[in-house]
């Protein structure tokens, strides 16, 4: 499509469901086949083709052939942003009984966000983070290191001079859709979530984005962030 505001392609290539419901699918940056996707999405094979060849030709995804088999993914992070943000104004405040159920309670409490931490987890080790001089904010989008937050993420083994080095943007306030409130994302967020996951804090579930958050995870977070889940 032609417009002289390129923002409503892709809102129209977003506001189809069986479109949507693929990306939502794809925020945990695993890579599915075209029969998984339809699933997904709820339609045929020869539709989620369709919507898949759409959304490839407009950049939100990428497809890697591997013999008989397509792997579509999200394109990159800014495309995990947008849709963190979308799903921040199309969701009111949660109420009690919206978070009832066992699979919301994971899912509010913690979650992968493409390749960083999100949910309730997330913004407490934030938060945590700017109060204790960590980080600081900068511009609208961003975070910064404040004096002594090399330090900080040298303890966790994380180089904090090559992740600068990194095609992607350093240390961004990622709006969490359930919170309502910014955690970390970029290069470091992916760095700092990867090293929790190595050291057991949190379990990958199978078939969701939520986590579980282990005994010594809960230790660890309640210890270090004050966060109890």
């Amino acid at each position: 499509m032609i417009t002289a505001h390129p923002i409503s392609s892709v809102s129209e290539l977003i506001a189809e469901p069986a479109r949507a419901a693929i990306l939502i699918a794809l925020l945990d940056g695993r890579a599915l086949t075209a029969g998984e996707l339809a699933i997904i999405g709820g339609v045929s094979a020869q539709s989620a083709s369709a919507h898949l060849s759409k959304l490839v030709d407009g950049a939100l995804l990428s497809v890697l052939n591997q013999g008989r088999h397509r792997y579509y993914s999200i394109t990159g992070p800014d495309v995990v942003y947008a849709l963190e943000a979308l799903g921040t104004i199309a969701t009111r405040p949660r109420t009690a009984a919206s978070v009832r159920s066992p699979e919301n309670l994971e899912m509010y409490c913690a979650r992968s966000c493409y390749d960083h931490l999100a949910g309730r987890a997330a913004v407490a080790v934030t938060q945590t983070l700017e109060e204790s001089g960590v980080l600081r904010t900068t511009g609208e989008r961003d975070y910064k290191l404040a004096p002594k937050g090399a330090a900080w993420f040298a303890d966790w083994e994380i180089d904090v001079n090559a992740l600068r080095d990194t095609r992607r943007a350093f240390a961004r306030r990622c709006l969490d859709w359930t919170e309502r409130k910014p955690h970390i994302a970029g290069a470091l967020g992916a760095a700092l979530f990867a090293r929790m996951l190595a050291a057991g804090w949190f379990a990958r579930r199978r078939g969701t984005r939520a986590l579980r958050i282990t005994p010594r995870g809960a230790s660890e977070l309640r210890s270090r962030f004050g966060f109890v889940a």
